[in-house]
């Protein structure tokens, strides 16, 4: 009985010195954290997508705090009401950010560019690209195997099983920039949202001379530079054969898709144009003629 009675009260004093070393190191080596660490990452919408640079939301929640300003920072999911969240539980500023969406800059599908081969192994972008060209003459193009589908945590982007490319629900985008990283072509970009979701892009990225490309693609773009010389903005540059719209420099006046001969820069969400009304003189002509 008294070996038990010793045995145990052996091993209580053991207990109570080793939760006392315990104590006293987690006193010594304990890691503040900043409690609006924890109100900032409440607030943000946890989708973990890592849009805004950091590794989740917890990452950039530390990185807001810690910085002490939210310059550069903007969470593409939650958007302003969120980022406005963030400034005042941080006492800060918010920056004001232009709504981004994703756009496909493929306008290759089926009927523009026809399929020379058959591609026979597994259904990803990533693995297709690493193996060859693509189905088709043109090289740059969509691979059509829904990598960025996949990426998608919101349901986004889906493809068109009659054009055979990924298409973008802007409703739907977050802007988080999966898709983008996802598709091996880099025909996916984040653009501005523009005034009334209108935007004005050149939708190929193929760079090979304008013959070539021509002969791969009917919509591609062929380098001629009539929209870099039509644009009074200074908006469109060209380069390795390859015309390329800066969305904060471009105005939305759309002189470049009227002079584009290859269809390449699409209009998107623009009132139908008006018809152009015939000079006197171009009617006196037609009446001449006939």
């Amino acid at each position: 009985m008294n070996l038990i009675l010793i045995a145990v009260i052996s091993l209580g004093a053991i207990a109570l010195v080793l939760a006392a070393v315990l104590y006293v190191a987690s006193k010594k080596f304990a890691v503040y954290e900043d409690p609006r660490i924890a109100q900032v990452s409440e607030v943000l919408p946890q989708a973990n997508c890592g849009g805004c640079g950091y590794p989740g939301c917890s990452g950039f929640a530390d990185a807001c705090v810690k910085a002490g300003s939210l310059e550069g920072k903007f969470c593409p999911v939650g958007g302003q009401p969120v980022m406005s969240q963030v400034a005042s539980i941080l006492g800060l500023d918010a920056e004001t950010a232009e709504p981004m969406v994703a756009v496909v800059r493929c306008n290759g599908t089926c009927t523009n560019r026809p399929r020379t081969n058959m591609y026979d192994g597994a259904k990803s972008c990533a693995i297709a690209a690493s193996l060859y060209g693509g189905e088709t003459g043109c090289s740059y193009g969509c691979l059509g195997c829904g990598d960025c589908v996949a990426a998608c945590q919101f349901d986004a982007i889906h493809m068109n099983p009659e054009t055979g490319l990924p298409e973008v629900d802007e409703e739907k985008c977050t802007a988080c920039g999966a898709c983008v990283k996802a598709c091996p072509k880099a025909i996916i970009e984040l653009r501005a949202k523009g005034k009334k979701s209108r935007r004005v892009y050149v939708s190929c990225v193929n760079k090979d001379k304008g013959a070539v490309a021509r002969k791969a693609c009917t919509v591609s773009c062929i380098g001629c530079g009539k929209c870099v010389k039509t644009c009074p903005f200074e908006a469109i540059t060209l380069e390795n054969n390859l015309a390329y719209i800066d969305y904060n420099k471009c105005k939305s006046c759309r002189k470049c898709v009227e002079v584009c001969p290859q269809h390449t820069i699409i209009e998107l969400n623009f009132p139908p144009r008006k018809p152009k009304e015939e000079t006197p003189v171009a009617e006196a002509a037609k009446t001449a003629e006939a």
